[in-house]
């Protein structure tokens, strides 16, 4: 058995002093993206009906427009 066949060789590069690192909560970037859906719901609320409306427009004149194409 050569040396570069040994399992154990591969154990013994990766072996490193540092700690491992296991991360941390990130507050900051959580406290920013509930901003911006807080933005985001705020500007939409107020134009939902219109939304709704120009949705609602929109089926009604594709039907309208089927319709037509039938007869």
């Amino acid at each position: 058995m050569s040396q570069d066949d040994d399992p154990t060789l591969a154990r013994k590069a990766l072996r490193t002093v540092t700690p491992e690192y296991f991360g941390r909560e990130d507050r900051e970037m959580d406290a920013i993206g509930w901003g911006l859906f807080l933005g985001l719901v705020v500007l939409l609320v107020p134009l939902l009906p219109f939304i709704v409306i120009v949705w609602a427009v929109s089926k009604v004149a594709e039907w309208v427009a089927r319709r037509g194409a039938r007869e």
